[in-house]
């Protein structure tokens, strides 16, 4: 029997399904999309909702402002989903941890995620803890909902997916790739209002070029995002310590044994 091969796919509950595939549709994602490179699946959170009304949403417990996400509706809409066990399942929150390209990687190496975007003033907590929902932020600060979230969550996953990006590389050296941000990019004209390409790009040497752009990342680095630069020097300190006693460990002698001859 011969395996069919599942593409990557992604499983979002909203209560505006309209709003993908969005940017989605276009670029590289779009034309991954129409190819089968990838898949979607909106659906609407309202569909599962019992009353004539559809109602979703109800008002806080213990009183203040705006309405809530009701637990019952979202469990029956993710249950409805059936997604399968191996499938992360993500909620779009600014309380969430921060979207790291490291966890991109994983997502898009996977089967892929369903992943709820909220509206009002929340969801109800406990479907979040009832259905083990991982609560991701892509950044501190407060949307009208979780669609553009979810939107920025499936364009870092897609991209990476094989056969989106026409030359790999471009990948690889791109911002937070090395736990750095990405060096400066230039093209033709070779001048542009009195500013000139730096001169060693064009010089043809590639290990010059590329000990400058690893220059450039990493002064940008310290510049911009002084928690990027503490985090990589954090882990490259201990990285070169685990190798350092790795190999103190290889060169001891062993001990040895009174039996030994």
């Amino acid at each position: 029997m011969a395996i069919t091969h599942r593409p990557w796919r992604a499983t979002v509950l909203t209560l505006f399904p309209d709003m993908f595939p969005g940017p989605l549709g276009v670029s590289l994602a779009g034309k991954a999309l129409a190819s089968g490179l990838w898949a979607l699946e909106a659906r609407d959170i309202r569909a599962s909702a019992t009353d004539r009304h559809r109602s979703v949403d109800d008002t806080p417990a213990g009183g203040g402002p705006g309405m809530v996400l009701r637990a019952d509706v979202l469990a029956d809409a993710i249950d409805a989903a059936d997604i399968a066990p191996d499938r992360p399942k993500l909620l779009m929150s600014p309380r969430g941890r921060p979207l790291t390209q490291s966890r991109v990687v994983e997502l898009a190496a996977g089967p892929g995620p369903m992943i709820v975007c909220g509206r009002f003033e929340g969801i109800d907590q406990r479907v979040i803890e009832a259905r083990r929902l991982e609560e991701v932020s892509i950044g501190d600060y407060v949307l009208s909902g979780g669609e553009i979230a979810a939107l920025a969550l499936i364009d870092a996953c897609v991209r990476l997916l094989p056969g989106v990006m026409g030359k790999l590389a471009s990948g690889e050296d791109e911002s937070f790739s090395d736990s750095l941000l990405e060096y400066p990019q230039y093209t033709r004209p070779q001048e542009f209002e009195g500013r000139p390409i730096p001169e060693i790009l064009t010089s043809g040497d590639h290990a010059k070029v590329a000990a400058w752009r690893r220059a450039e990342a990493e002064a940008l680095t310290r510049s911009r995002r002084p928690d990027l630069w503490a985090a990589r020097k954090a882990s490259t300190q201990a990285s070169t310590q685990a190798s350092t006693q790795a190999l103190t460990g290889i060169g001891q002698k062993r001990p040895k044994n009174t039996t030994d001859g």
